[in-house]
Formats: structure tokens, C-alpha cells, sequence
């Protein structure tokens, strides 16, 4: 049978972010894409103006039918979440839908730059940490590693050892494959990549670094392009370090056709264009 991920995040109809990005590329990549949508929005919130309609108090019915289906995923992936209510509400889906060989992929979208978003307060970043502990692949940028492991933050200069220190801690408290994303060092930006294996769980492959050339600026969905390839490749079976470096390749490629065909930095990453280079890879 065809596997099958759901995806709990927004939906913007413009913008290319959140389920508008992962819908498209899980499914390319052989997997049913099975949406929970978390929100309502027109555009996302980097433009001035746009709708928003909160689909809190509609996500149990939602579920509710799904239940009454009888349905098995053997992927479960979200993105952001706006509120603790909704965090709550993906942690009862995760008991309800994960069965034994489910890959719960988390990517725990906080803030970026040093700073949380403005959506975010504590009670959210303790639901998170409660969150993650259900994950089998973590996908943290540098700020949400840190305030998950309540470490400073600074924009460079970080050493092996910390990165581990962090990425060992966040494994220890459940998921058994962490990439750090977004570590800026010089002309590149590396992922670091931590890794469990054997039997039990009880082996930490050697940590590694997968480093791409920066190429020009921040762009919105660029995360979410990214996390869509990591549960994709998930629920295929792919090498964790390989799916890094392709997601990570991938994006880069993204963003080159993007300045190429000079795309709005608001309007994210034209992945579109060269979404049938991902199977060469």
C-alpha cells in the first residue's frame, strides 16, 4: 500500500510556505500527503495585509473523522503551531495515529535570529519540550535549539562540542535524529547532524557537518521545503545524513532559481521549477 503522512500546519494560498510547500513536494516524492490544517490564511503573514482564520475549535472534529476511518500513517510531521492548545491537540494525534513504525518528524518553529516569534510564549515553549519527547527526527534552527536546551544564543562562532552538548540533550529527552539547521559560518551554512543507532538506540554515530555555500537571503518556506524532504525521505527509508544533505542542497538550489527568475523574497522559493531534480538525488 502507498504510504501515507499527515501534516499538521497552516495553509497559506499564497507565499509558498507551511502544508502549500510540503503537499507538493511529499507527494512527488511517492507519499500520500494528508493535511490537518491548523489555520486558515490568505496570504502569510510577511505581506502587510491577509485573512486568518484559526482552525483551533475545528481540529478535534477534523480528527474526530479520521478516527471513525480507522486510519494508520506511517509519517506524522507539523510545523507551526500557534497556540498550546494546538500542541496539546497534536500530542493526543500522535496517541491516537502512530502505531509501531510511525516516524514522528517535529520541526519546533519558535523564532529565528536569537528571538521567539511574537506568537510565542512559555507555556507554548513547555508544551514543545513536551512535544519533542514524542519525535523520532527533530529539526531545530539554532534559536529553538538553544531556547530548548535554555543555552545562550549567539549568531557564530560555536564549537563541535557545544553543538553536541545541545544536540545530545534534545536526543536524550526522545528523538533519536537531530539536525541543528541554519549555523552560520562564514561564506556557508552548515547543518549538524546527530544520530542514535543500533538495537536499543545506545549508539551515537559520528556527528557530522553538511555545509552549503550561502547564497542570498532569507526567504520565507525555506524551512518548510526543508522539513517536507527530512519526512519524506523518513517514511522512505532514506540514510538521515543523506536526506540532510539533499534538503539542504535542495533549498540552496531553491533559492538560486528564485534570484534567477528575480522572485520577491515574500513570495519564498520557486521550488516548482527544479522540484524533479529531487529524485536525481
Amino acid at each position: 500500500m502507498q504510504k501515507k503522512i499527515a501534516v499538521i500546519n497552516d495553509i497559506a494560498g499564497f507565499g509558498r510556505c507551511s502544508i502549500s510547500v510540503s503537499l507538493p513536494i511529499i507527494s512527488y516524492l511517492g507519499i500520500q500527503c494528508c493535511p490537518v490544517p491548523t489555520s486558515i490564511f490568505s496570504n502569510h503573514t510577511g505581506y502587510p495585509h491577509f485573512f486568518f482564520d484559526d482552525y483551533t475549535d475545528r481540529m478535534p472534529e477534523y480528527i474526530d473523522n479520521w478516527k471513525w476511518l480507522g486510519l494508520f500513517f506511517d509519517g506524522i510531521a507539523t510545523g507551526f503551531l500557534g497556540s498550546a492548545k494546538q500542541i496539546q491537540i497534536v500530542e493526543e494525534f500522535i496517541h491516537e495515529f502512530a502505531g509501531e513504525g510511525t516516524q514522528i518528524i517535529i520541526d519546533p518553529v519558535m523564532g529565528d535570529n536569537g528571538r521567539l516569534y511574537s506568537t510565542y510564549n512559555e507555556e507554548m515553549c513547555r508544551e514543545m519540550k513536551k512535544l519533542i519527547s514524542r519525535a523520532d527526527i527533530i529539526t531545530p534552527n539554532l534559536t529553538e535549539c538553544c531556547r530548548l536546551t535554555n543555552t545562550a544564543y549567539r549568531e557564530s562562532g560555536w564549537k563541535k562540542k557545544e553543538l553536541y552538548c545541545m544536540a545530545e540533550e534534545l536526543s536524550a529527552q526522545g528523538p533519536e535524529k537531530v539536525v541543528i539547521t541554519g549555523i552560520k559560518q562564514g561564506e556557508f551554512i552548515a547543518n549538524y547532524v546527530y544520530e542514535r543507532t543500533g538495537k536499543n538506540q545506545e549508539t551515537v554515530k559520528e556527528p557530522r557537518w553538511i555545509r552549503t555555500h550561502r547564497v542570498g537571503t532569507e526567504r520565507s518556506g525555506t524551512g518548510d521545503v526543508f522539513a517536507a524532504v527530512i519526512a519524506a525521505d523518513a517514511v522512505n527509508g532514506v540514510a538521515f545524513d543523506k536526506s540532510v544533505r539533499k534538503a539542504s542542497g535542495f533549498v540552496r538550489k531553491c533559492i538560486l532559481k528564485s534570484i534567477e527568475l528575480d522572485i520577491p523574497r515574500t513570495d519564498g522559493v520557486c521550488f516548482e521549477e527544479i522540484l524533479y531534480q529531487l529524485k536525481r538525488d
